[in-house]
């Protein structure tokens, strides 16, 4: 989640150095908020289709619709190990 974390920092901080401060906040939280829903058992992500986390197991989440969470679901837990936007992986 460390990877994931920073990511998430580095995106606010971007929005708030463009002096939307309470927007960045809100950015954070929803993202975080979005990532313990990851968890709900009744959801199944599909496979990632990116090569590199395909062949690692990973699942692949959109987050609106600009970014992708790419995660490890385990039995008991899921493992945050990306964050990125989609603009990155094309």
């Amino acid at each position: 989640m460390d990877h994931a974390a920073e990511e998430v920092a580095y995106i606010a901080y971007f929005i708030e150095s463009k002096g939307l401060p309470q927007t960045a906040k809100k950015f954070i939280d929803d993202s975080f908020a979005f990532f313990n829903r990851l968890s709900d058992t009744q959801i199944k992500h599909k496979s990632c289709g990116y090569d590199i986390w395909k062949g690692q197991g990973y699942r692949c989440a959109s987050y609106k619709r600009k970014y992708v969470v790419a995660y490890l679901d385990k039995e008991d837990e899921i493992i945050i190990c990306d964050f990125v936007s989609y603009k990155l992986l094309l």
